[in-house]
């Protein structure tokens, strides 16, 4: 049996490059990010609308109708699904640590914004799922919305690293959880303001079909000596 997989990988890719060029909203952010004027709000609108283009890049060009046997098999989605993840996280993570340098800059912070890894076991999570059933279409949802989650949660990644990165060098950086409007009493009972380190555990989470935001601020700049107590 040919293997599939090459060809397919090549057409969501260009998809999802496609999708991503053409989309204004996306363009819009990117002004905002490279001039520096933009926070963790726009990276996290800027990854949902990464999430949504790499979800209809896998809707268009993923059925059981291109499928042997109506079937993604394993091989085939460790092939085709793991690099679009990676591609997802790699464009996400970039504007996240972007913005994170900027605000850094802003507060006199003279720390390098950090990167996040990519989360490999939710990626396998993915792979396992999709390639477990037998026919593609039963659980093609999975990859609509719990695409765009990923997306989202490439930025909190991002921001939990430099939260606790910053927080262990002394500093006392702030996270602001806003919930949406009408939203669910879970993402109610998180949104606040937390000083570094009493965050809640879940502050970084989001269901699916979350809009809450999560923004930090970078508090006045001056670090508290771990020993003394003393702050610069």
């Amino acid at each position: 049996m040919d293997d599939i997989s090459p060809g397919l990988l090549e057409k969501i890719r260009a998809a999802f490059t496609d999708l991503i060029s053409k989309n204004a909203t996306i363009a819009h952010l990117r002004q905002a990010i490279q001039s520096g004027t933009a926070t963790y709000i726009e990276a996290e609108e800027l990854a949902y609308e990464v999430g949504v283009a790499l979800s209809e890049a896998f809707s268009l060009h993923l059925s059981a109708s291109v499928l042997p046997e109506g079937k993604l098999h394993f091989n085939i989605a460790e092939k085709v699904l793991r690099p679009m993840f990676e591609d997802d996280h790699k464009m996400v993570s970039e504007v996240a640590t972007q913005v994170q340098t900027a605000l850094n800059l802003k507060a006199g912070i003279r720390i390098k914004a950090q990167t996040a890894k990519v989360d490999i076991d939710r990626i396998e999570g993915f792979i396992n799922k999709l390639s477990a059933a037998d026919n593609f279409d039963d659980v093609a949802w999975v990859l609509r919305d719990p695409v765009v989650n990923f997306s989202q949660s490439v930025v909190e990644s991002v921001l939990k690293a430099n939260v606790d990165f910053q927080g262990k060098a002394g500093l006392r950086p702030k996270i602001i959880r806003k919930a949406e409007r009408k939203c669910c009493e879970w993402c109610n009972s998180l949104a606040g303001e937390y000083d570094y380190p009493d965050v809640p555990d879940d502050i970084y989470r989001r269901h699916e079909n979350c809009r809450c935001t999560v923004d930090y601020d970078p508090g006045s700049g001056r670090r508290q000596n771990v020993h003394t107590k003393q702050w610069r």
